[in-house]
């Protein structure tokens, strides 16, 4: 049984396929033959090292091709193509696109200039990093001889270039049946490249979406191609996996569609988001390891076991609510309920009916008695958010209540012991509300007996890769995703953004993230809003400034000492990979 071998591991036309016949006795479409095509493919490292090549590129640049060996862009493209194709490798390997149909000059020893049209895309490694990029491409005019090599001489050994891929690849024809298989499918699949071959693609693959939604139905109906498509396939073992997928139409040099192509790898579910340990830099749900932060876990124990009355302070969107609830959980009135009310949301007229209650008839449209938050909020905790926006009239009426323990309904006479504890919470300055006269003095030493302030994120840049880490979690069981992480980019701009809007700002904005990205990783064109990023001001700190140098020795000891040793969330503070840092960590002697 002959094979048809797909010449790229993703999205490129088979344009070199030799003409094949099907176990069934069909015959494929029309295909030039291997002798007459002008494909080339060339494999670079990110080192710019040759990984592979075929005979076919080294018949386009007349020159013989070394594997293991560094091999410039400008030796590869005429000027000023080649300035052009280092930034297609650019955006290649950091931000993992799949460039194609690109016009440029290959250029000879000779620097006889070649007209040809190339395409790039990611190789990734079995960690699914990037680790170098697959060029492919197409010239026009006849490929010059190269010494030793006969007209008859196969030129192009694609399933050889491919098989060792970390990815799954095969291949169909128009009626479905299986042309090519390589060793990876094999793995993945638990089926034999001699048992796959003819068959059918869906008796091999079995997914999810083999019969509605299949990527390669919508390829080879259409001839688009179809990207991180997530499916569920059952083994030959009997084995559920989840894999990505990404498929594309086969076309010859008509463009007349004869088959598809797909590529394949594992994905891991996403399990149980773990319950986080205080050294884990996790508090009663609330996220830091900054020493700001750290300061105030450490005080909550002996805050919540007094009954001390609390201000929590600090910009809106940092969480005090979180830290209030905090504080309420901890406490021995932690089985209470923990009542909120926000003294912003509701007007004055119905402030004071809804902390205090009010008795039937007492004003229009009191039709019943109804017990207030104060009542409501009996052997737990009342917290009062925005107390900086309570009208002076209502401040004199709650100081009573703090006195006194005691308070009355509206329009009631009979006095109601208070038997819940109040944290009150503001973003103002209460200290330029005294001295304008906003807030009353007496009520503003009353609720601080115990004051904590919440530092804006700006201020906590040690909190940031923690946080996204958090949020991606989160939305991954939300959304039904496996995003894994951020790209080193989109941290630095974290880094170095203002956040106005603090920690629920950056919430929203990887929920943004996490409406458009397909892929397992988070890249800057997911973020909402980047001309703002881009332009925001750079915040203080040590890395908002050591990022720029990741390789510096101080630096990188530093990150390990931030992260506890966690060279993830090191290299991440760095803003490059985990294999980037440990190989930096070897070179600078830190590593065992």
């Amino acid at each position: 049984m002959t094979e048809i071998h797909p010449i790229t591991a993703k999205a490129y036309d088979l344009k070199t396929l030799v003409k094949k016949q099907d176990p069934h006795g069909r015959r494929s479409p029309d295909i030039p033959s291997q002798s007459e095509s002008g494909n080339g493919v060339l494999v670079l490292s990110r080192q710019l090292q040759i990984m592979n090549c075929n005979p076919a590129i080294q018949m386009l640049l007349n020159r013989a091709l070394m594997p293991n060996t560094v091999c410039p862009l400008d030796q590869i493209f005429d000027l000023p193509d080649s300035r052009y194709a280092c930034q297609v490798m650019d955006s290649v390997l950091h931000e993992g696109k799949v460039v194609k149909g690109i016009t440029g000059s290959l250029s000879s020893p000779t620097g006889r200039r070649i007209p040809c049209e190339y395409s790039a895309e990611p190789l990734f490694d079995e960690r699914q990093e990037i680790i170098g990029v697959i060029f492919s491409f197409t010239s026009k005019p006849p490929i010059p001889s190269v010494p030793g090599m006969t007209k008859h001489q196969p030129m192009i050994d694609y399933q050889g270039l491919f098989e060792t891929l970390p990815e799954g690849v095969f291949t169909i024809n128009t009626g479905w049946r299986i042309t090519s298989f390589n060793r990876t499918a094999e793995k993945i699949t638990g089926f034999r490249k001699h048992d796959a071959i003819g068959r059918h693609c869906w008796d091999v693959f079995r997914s999810d979406l083999c019969r509605r939604n299949c990527p390669l139905a919508t390829s080879l109906k259409t001839g688009r191609t179809c990207m991180d498509q997530e499916v569920n396939i059952l083994s030959n073992t009997g084995m559920r996996q989840s894999l990505r997928v990404n498929s594309s139409a086969l076309c010859d040099r008509d463009g007349s569609i004869f088959g598809a192509v797909e590529t394949f790898r594992t994905v891991e579910r996403p399990g149980p988001i773990p319950i986080q340990k205080p050294e884990d830099y996790t508090c009663s749900g609330i996220i830091g390891k900054s020493p700001s932060m750290q300061s105030i876990f450490s005080m909550l124990p002996d805050i919540a076991a007094s009954e001390a009355s609390v201000l929590i302070c600090g910009e809106s969107g940092t969480g005090k609510d979180l830290l209030a609830r905090a504080i309420h959980l901890r406490s021995k009135s932690g089985k209470g309920p923990f009542v909120a009310v926000n003294c912003m949301a509701l007007a004055e007229t119905l402030l004071e009916s809804e902390l205090f209650g009010h008795e039937k008839g007492a004003f229009t449209g009191a039709v019943r008695t109804r017990p207030g938050r104060f009542e409501m909020a009996g052997g737990g905790t009342l917290f009062l958010d925005e107390i900086g926006e309570m009208k002076t009239e209502l401040q004199v009426k709650l100081l009573g209540v703090l006195e006194q323990r005691t308070f009355e309904r509206v329009g009631g006479t009979v006095s109601i012991p208070l038997k819940a504890r109040v944290i009150s919470a503001t973003h103002k300055n209460l200290e330029e509300a005294l001295k304008s006269g906003r807030f009353r003095e007496d009520l503003y030493y009353r609720l601080r007996t115990v004051t904590l302030t919440i530092p804006p994120l700006r201020e906590r840049p040690d909190d940031i890769p923690l946080l996204v880490e958090h949020f991606i979690r989160k939305f991954n069981a939300k959304y039904e995703k496996n995003v894994r992480s951020v790209d080193p980019k989109v941290i630095r701009l974290f880094l170095s953004y203002h956040w106005p809007g603090n920690i629920r700002e950056l919430e929203r904005c990887i929920e943004h993230a996490f409406v458009f990205v397909k892929g397992p990783v988070i890249f800057t064109r997911h973020l909402p809003d980047i001309k703002e990023f881009q332009s925001a001001p750079k915040s203080p700190g040590f890395w908002s400034s050591a990022i720029n140098d990741p390789h510096d020795k101080e630096t990188v000891i530093r990150a390990l000492s931030e992260s506890g040793g966690r060279r993830r969330e090191a290299a991440t503070l760095l803003g490059i990979s985990r294999t980037s840092l440990w190989r930096r960590m070897k070179f600078l002697g830190l590593a065992d």
